[in-house]
């Protein structure tokens, strides 16, 4: 038999979920089952979560569980981010497949989005973390103040637009 869980350990999952929707209870099983929580009440508290800004979104939940209650945090990507910037409409993903986000962000918007992931990129200064987020932008397919992402890493890195230190 395995042995007792500790009541005062802290154990934290990472689940990928779409925002506002209850993912399928058997998919959470592998990773919940064994803490002794219930799938489906944990998809429920993750649509719950997520229902309110990361609708129609993939996005990573962090399910910290201690004493066999789980509390759900949003870790958003930078993509979830370069996406919610755009403010398109929502749409269901059941139905409308392969979208191209054509949209445009303004520099605010990426330099906003850059001090959030702050904590987790790899890069020294916020001006390296502006260029992953701009990277992120090209990957998605929008443009950042009507100019193609990679034009103004290239600005960037010659010091044609100034970026703030902190």
């Amino acid at each position: 038999m395995p042995p007792k869980f500790d009541p005062n350990s802290v154990i934290e999952v990472f689940v990928r979920a779409t925002g506002g929707e209850v993912g399928a209870a058997s998919s959470l099983a592998p990773k919940i089952g064994p803490l002794g929580l219930s799938p489906k009440k944990i998809g429920e508290d993750i649509a719950k979560e997520t229902a309110k800004e990361w609708k129609g979104l993939r996005v990573t939940c962090k399910l910290t569980v201690q004493n066999r209650i789980a509390k759900v945090s949003v870790v958003p990507s930078a993509s979830a981010l370069v996406i919610k910037a755009l403010k398109e409409p929502l749409r269901d993903r059941k139905k409308v497949k392969n979208v191209k986000h054509e949209g445009n962000i303004s520099m605010e918007d990426v330099i906003e989005i850059a001090r959030i992931m702050r904590p987790r990129s790899i890069a020294k200064e916020l001006k390296g973390t502006i260029k992953e987020i701009l990277g992120t932008a090209v990957s998605v397919g929008c443009t950042v103040d009507d100019e193609d992402p990679k034009d103004i890493q290239e600005q960037i890195d010659d010091g044609e637009i100034e970026v703030p230190e902190a």
